[in-house]
């Protein structure tokens, strides 16, 4: 079962224990830099309840900035102009935080994420053709079931 079937997020059998095993490999220094060169923990606090969320994410390199594709629930709590702590590559750090749902850009980020990475796109329910381009259709069925993106700035190290 993908994330998105049926336009809702769900996660997958034994996700949150693939997500335990995957969080504590991201602290390993060393482990970290290997299993951390596309992904991410996130720590999200939730706006109402205050639960905190370390979640363990994929992400796409953007200049200097990471982007990162979810229709999961937990992404409603970041907001444009909030900032985010992760862990990047072993180490704790701030970011600035961009939100987008629009669909025009939420489609052209989903794209490129699903191009650049087949488990993204997998993961996502999107389908890849031939020459590894993603189906339009399937990009626009992620954003239609939730989808956002969320671009993550690295603040400098000091």
């Amino acid at each position: 079962m993908s994330a998105t079937e049926h336009g809702r997020a769900r996660t997958l059998p034994g996700q949150r224990a693939a997500n335990r095993v995957v969080r504590g490999l991201l602290r390993v220094p060393g482990v970290s830099r290997l299993v951390g060169r596309r992904l991410v923990t996130l720590y999200v606090v939730g706006r109402s309840t205050g639960r905190r969320y370390t979640i363990p994410v994929a992400y796409e390199p953007d200049g200097g900035s990471l982007l990162v594709g979810t229709p999961f629930a937990w992404a409603r709590n970041l907001r444009t102009g909030d900032e985010l702590e992760v862990r990047l590559r072993g180490r704790r750090r701030r970011c600035d935080v961009e939100v987008f749902t629009d669909e025009a850009e939420v489609v052209a980020a989903y794209t490129r994420m699903a191009r650049a990475n087949p488990a993204f796109a997998s993961f996502n329910s999107v389908r890849r053709g031939a020459d590894g381009e993603p189906d339009r259709q399937d990009v626009t069925a992620a954003w239609r079931g939730g989808a956002r993106v969320i671009r993550l700035t690295p603040r400098a190290a000091g």
